[in-house]
């Protein structure tokens, strides 16, 4: 049966001219995600986008001496082209908070029914604003007096502010997260641990808004045109601005009809396990499905700062492997296991492209290649099941539904050390033309369900895979509506496959 599945990422600031690495880690991780809901038979929608109000983005405006809008039409461009270029399978529309006529309705009329609801409340406060956070912090949130991500002393603010009222929101919200059935689910469970502890120590309300005198740029509230709304109303609200929500065109059956996956960053987990279905219960829209979160990405073991000088930009990851964005996206899949925090080093990097990609992937793939060409590249009916009868793909599919990759990934680069063990082993150049053109052609097959498997991960590389291997479905396998069929998981799945094509290098060495 198919199941529809609209996925979605945490929308980046651009304040910066391009995405930095832990950005490109969500979109990697969910275009993983996505890439196998399709490959598995789902109907899928994957939104992307920006956030492109508030005090960050004004104030960098001011600085560069251009307006919000500039700044935001300049570097937005950037990582649209940088997710293109890695891969990044989104749907159209690439969803921006600053488009008055897909986001700002939506947002409006949202703000209109917590307010019928009675969800918001207006009053004086002071608190301790962070600036890179965008949002009220209270002391107990603090480490040393600082915001522990961003190791900066808040500003005491005092304000008049629309606040929307969380604190009444505890009971439904621990039932909401802790039901088995209909919950809203958090994965993995240890983040599920960390936001039910906030419940137990109290929430407290949130500021929606701030006056126009400390943010102007960002969406008026509406009937208070002294007040601009803040960040989360905004922000969060973009997952179904993107479909329309609360207009004549809304495509609603995209959340009520579907599984609902939200990844994120650990950094913003609260925001979205908290304040975001209690936004959606007085709005009258269903709870999302899951919280798929990611830890924070590190460079050779220390937090990526200018200051240290172990900033590692994506585009520079790209310009060392020539543009293939396939590396980038291995190392990030096989050495990051979701929810966890992970590190980037140079040095392993090119450990990993040398051993796994250079040496267990392509290496194979050439030899087998080259040496059935020898003998005109015909296939034989491949050998005995490579894998003795227990099919992977059980084990695989398992590790994929749970959103184990790196796991997944692992047992693709296992099957494919047992294929250069055999190759070693049986030494296919010294046998008989037969002989050798079963083992050579076993170990195609091999290669087949690899190319496969690898689809979620590596799509550049799996669909050349094919292409070189001259797979009936070769084709087919770079199109969205791909399936896997239960034929093509089965050993010798591809009857009309008799030749292979042309060998390549996959993996040319790192100058």
């Amino acid at each position: 049966m198919t199941r529809r599945q609209y996925v979605t990422t945490a929308i980046d600031y651009p304040n910066a001219p391009r995405p930095h690495m832990g950005q490109v880690m969500e979109k990697v991780m969910a275009d993983t995600v996505v890439r196998w809901f399709r490959l598995r038979g789902d109907d899928v929608r994957f939104q992307i986008g920006t956030d492109e109000h508030g005090v960050k983005i004004q104030r960098r405006a001011e600085q560069e001496k251009v307006t919000p809008l500039e700044l935001v039409n300049r570097n937005v461009p950037n990582f649209i082209s940088l997710y293109d270029r890695l891969g990044i399978s989104y749907d159209p529309p690439f969803i921006r908070t600053t488009d008055r006529q897909r986001h700002w309705p939506t947002v409006q009329a949202l703000w209109g029914k917590l307010q019928e609801a009675g969800a918001l409340e207006k009053r004086t406060y002071t608190g301790l604003y962070c600036q890179g956070c965008e949002r009220f912090m209270t002391k107990r949130d603090l480490v040393d007096g600082k915001c522990p991500d961003h190791q900066a002393v808040p500003e005491e603010v005092s304000e008049e502010n629309w606040f929307f009222l969380l604190s009444k929101e505890a009971q439904w919200l621990k039932k909401l997260l802790t039901q088995k059935k209909d919950g809203y689910a958090i994965v993995p469970a240890s983040r599920a641990q960390e936001t039910m502890a906030l419940i137990e120590r109290g929430l407290e309300d949130v500021s929606f808004s701030r006056p126009t005198s400390s943010l102007r740029w960002g969406i008026p509230v509406p009937g208070d045109p002294g007040q601009t709304m803040y960040v989360w109303c905004d922000a969060l609200t973009n997952y179904i601005s993107g479909l329309g929500y609360f207009t004549d065109h809304a495509q609603t059956e995209w959340w009520d009809e579907a599984e609902v996956t939200h990844v994120i960053g650990k950094d913003i987990a609260r925001f979205h396990a908290l304040i975001w279905p209690a936004m959606l219960k007085h709005a009258g829209v269903r709870t999302p499905d899951r919280l798929l979160i990611h830890g924070f990405l590190t460079s050779e073991g220390q937090k990526m700062s200018k200051t240290i000088g172990n900033v590692v930009s994506p585009e520079e990851v790209l310009a060392h492997v020539k543009e293939n964005p396939d590396p980038l996206r291995f190392y990030l899949s096989h050495e990051i296991p979701v929810g966890n925090d992970g590190d980037f080093s140079w040095k392993r990097f090119d450990e990993l492209y040398d051993a796994k990609l250079r040496n267990q992937l392509g290496n194979l793939l050439n030899r087998v290649l080259v040496l059935l060409k020898k003998d005109g590249g015909d296939m034989a009916v491949p050998g005995q099941d490579f894998f003795g009868g227990k099919n992977p793909w059980d084990a695989y599919t398992a590790a994929m539904d749970r959103f184990e990759f790196s796991e997944a990934l692992v047992m693709v680069f296992t099957l494919l050390s047992g294929g250069n063990k055999f190759i070693d082993d049986q030494q296919p150049w010294k046998l008989e033309a037969k002989a050798r053109q079963v083992v050579l052609s076993t170990l195609a097959e091999l290669l087949r369900h690899c190319a496969l498997m690898l689809l979620p991960f590596l799509p550049g590389t799996a669909q050349e895979m094919a292409h070189q291997l001259n797979l009936p479905s070769a084709k087919k396998m770079a199109a969205k509506d791909f399936v896997l069929s239960s034929a093509l998981k089965q050993w010798n799945g591809e009857k009309s496959w008799k030749t292979v094509g042309e060998p390549r290098i996959l993996f040319p060495p790192l100058s």
